[in-house]
């Protein structure tokens, strides 16, 4: 039943959402993927999110059936027509590389992070150690500017957001979101 209730969903998903732009769906362009997560790929593909207003949606599990991977294949190749038309031809080249370095910056940012007393402050507040801060991390702009959400999974989930700073790798400074 949940396997039939899934499927339907990812249907009704891919073929009822109104599309502003081939794709384009609330500023971001959607792009469909299926099968075994790597979780640091996620992690910097979400951090690279806001950069490139691409976000990638999980359309099914390890296993999907043959219809399923159509539409996905049919949704995706339109919706990557429209970002070669924004970024414009190897955007993908581009993107990939940007997945990949994301790592790196994310260490970058934690560097920072880590000897500011205004974000050690905030994970005093919320009895966060220092050594223990679940966060995420996204990717401004390429002028080394980060927007960290410090994350607490013991909370409930609509409250599991704790604080968020933006972070310049260049200036090294931390400011509060409010």
């Amino acid at each position: 039943m949940t396997r039939v209730f899934s499927f339907l969903s990812i249907v009704i998903l891919l073929s009822s959402c109104k599309k502003e732009d081939d794709g384009l769906r609330n500023g971001y362009f959607w792009l469909y993927g299926a099968g075994l997560k790597d979780i640091y790929e996620e992690e910097a593909t979400s951090g690279i999110s806001e950069k490139w207003k691409i976000k990638w949606v999980d359309a099914g599990g390890c296993t999907i059936d043959y219809e399923t991977l159509k539409k996905i294949t049919a949704t995706n190749k339109k919706t990557r027509a429209a970002i070669e038309n924004k970024y414009g031809k190897g955007w993908d080249v581009k993107y990939n590389k940007d997945v990949e370095d994301f790592m790196m910056k994310r260490v970058d940012v934690m560097d920072v992070l880590i000897v500011n007393k205004l974000f050690r402050s905030k994970l005093r507040d919320h009895n966060i150690p220092i050594d223990d801060v679940d966060k995420e991390i996204k990717e401004l702009n390429d002028k080394g500017q980060y927007e960290v959400a410090v994350i607490n999974p013991k909370l409930e989930y609509e409250n599991k957001i704790c604080f968020r700073v933006n972070v310049d790798t260049n200036n090294r400074t931390v400011n509060l979101i409010q």
